[in-house]
C-alpha cells in the first residue's frame, strides 16, 4: 500500500523527540546568484548526518517484537546503513548492514561504531540483494529496504512536513521542490506532502548525469536501469533502477527528472560550505546543484533538500580548497 499524507503525518507525530527538527536555511548571496529564493532543508545536520535516520527509525518502530528479537538487515552505499545501525542501537535491535567496499570510509566506520555487523561486497561484481536474501533465509533477519518500504517513505516524508511548516512561519509559499533521487524514497515522501501543501509546485527528482534511471523511467512510462553502479562522485545516488513502490508514486505525483554534473555538485558543495558553513557530501548537494542551475528557480521560492554530510575526508579537503572559477 502506498503511503499517503495521513500516514506521513502519523509518522511525523511518532518521530517527535526521536529525530532532529533540522533548520531551514537561506543565503542572501546565493539567492541573488540564483535570481530566486532557495530554502535549504539542512538534513546534513540530522542524526547520523542524513535524512535516512528518519525512515530507518520509523521502519524499526513498525517492527513486531518477534522481528526485533531476531534482528534486521539493510543494504546501502552508506547513509541508510549508518542510519539503520544507529536507530537499531537506540532501540536495542541487532543490525547487519551490507555495504559496498568503495563506500566512503566514514560511513563504514560509523556503522561499525554504532554496533552493526558490517558485510562488505564488491559493487560491480556482487549482488547485494542476494546477500541480504541469504541472511534473511539463514538467520531470520528482517530486511529494512532503503526506499521500497511504506514505513521508510513515510519517515522520509516527515522532513517535508517540517519544511513546509517552517516556510509558512517565515511567510514563504513554495513553488518548487528539489530533492536528490536514488531509489526514490525521499522524493516520493516529499512529493506526497507537496501535493497536499503546495498542489501546484513543480517537484524535481535530481540524479547524477549518466545515472538518470528515474528520469528516463518517468519520461517513457517503462522501467529503465543504469548500466553501472559506479562512476559519479554522488555515491549515495547510484541505485541501478527506481523502486517498484516509489516509481508509481513519482508518476502519480507528476514528479519531473533533473540531472547534475559532478562539477555542478562540487560547486554546490563549495557554496554550501562558504555561504552557510555546511559540510555536504556529493549526493547531499545534488538537489542544491540542480536548484542553482535551473531556470525554474528564477523569481520563485524553492525548497531544496540538502540531504547528507558524510563526506570522504580527502574529498572534503578538495572541496574546501576549490576556487569556484576552477570548477
Amino acid at each position: 500500500m502506498e503511503p499517503d499524507f495521513r500516514a506521513i503525518k502519523a509518522a511525523h507525530t511518532r518521530l517527535q523527540g526521536l529525530v532532529l527538527r533540522t533548520p531551514l536555511l537561506e543565503s542572501e548571496r546565493l539567492n541573488r546568484r540564483v535570481g530566486g529564493r532557495l530554502l535549504l532543508k539542512a538534513e546534513c545536520l540530522q542524526t547520523t548526518g542524513s535524512f535516512k535516520f528518519r525512515g530507518a527509525t520509523h521502519a524499526l518502530l513498525e517492527l513486531s517484537e518477534a522481528q526485533r528479537v531476531c534482528g534486521i538487515v539493510a543494504y546501502s552505499s552508506g547513509n541508510h546503513a549508518l542510519a539503520v545501525a544507529t536507530a537499531a542501537k537506540r532501540l536495542g535491535v541487532h543490525a547487519v548492514v551490507v555495504m559496498p567496499s568503495d563506500a566512503p570510509s566514514p560511513k563504514i566506520q560509523g556503522a561499525r561504531l554504532a554496533g552493526a555487523e558490517v558485510v562488505v561486497y564488491d559493487r560491480d561484481k556482487d549482488d547485494r540483494l542476494a546477500i541480504c536474501a541469504e541472511l534473511v533465509e539463514t538467520r531470520g533477519l528482517t530486511l529494512i529496504p532503503p526506499f521500497d518500504s511504506t514505513a521508510v517513505i513515510a519517515g522520509q516524508g516527515t522532513l517535508a512536513i517540517e519544511a513546509f511548516e517552517q516556510a509558512e512561519k517565515l511567510g514563504y509559499e513554495i513553488s518548487n521542490v528539489f530533492a536528490p533521487c536514488s531509489g526514490g524514497g525521499l522524493v516520493a515522501g516529499c512529493a506526497v506532502v507537496a501535493r497536499v501543501l503546495a498542489a501546484n509546485a513543480r517537484i524535481f527528482a535530481v540524479e547524477p548525469e549518466g545515472f538518470d534511471d528515474t528520469a528516463r523511467s518517468l519520461a517513457s512510462g517503462e522501467v529503465h536501469q543504469n548500466a553501472s553502479t559506479s562512476g559519479s562522485i554522488c555515491d549515495a545516488l547510484l541505485a541501478i533502477r527506481p523502486g517498484k513502490l516509489t516509481l508509481p508514486i513519482l508518476r502519480q505525483m507528476a514528479v519531473e527528472g533533473a540531472q547534475v554534473s559532478d562539477i555542478q555538485v562540487m560547486q554546490a558543495m563549495k557554496c554550501a560550505l562558504d555561504e552557510l558553513g555546511l559540510v555536504v557530501e556529493p549526493g547531499g548537494a545534488a538537489a542544491m546543484a540542480a536548484a542553482m542551475n535551473s531556470p525554474h528557480s528564477k523569481q520563485r521560492t524553492s525548497l531544496v533538500v540538502v540531504s547528507g554530510s558524510n563526506i570522504d575526508p580527502a574529498l572534503a579537503r578538495r572541496v574546501a580548497g576549490l576556487e569556484m572559477h576552477d570548477a
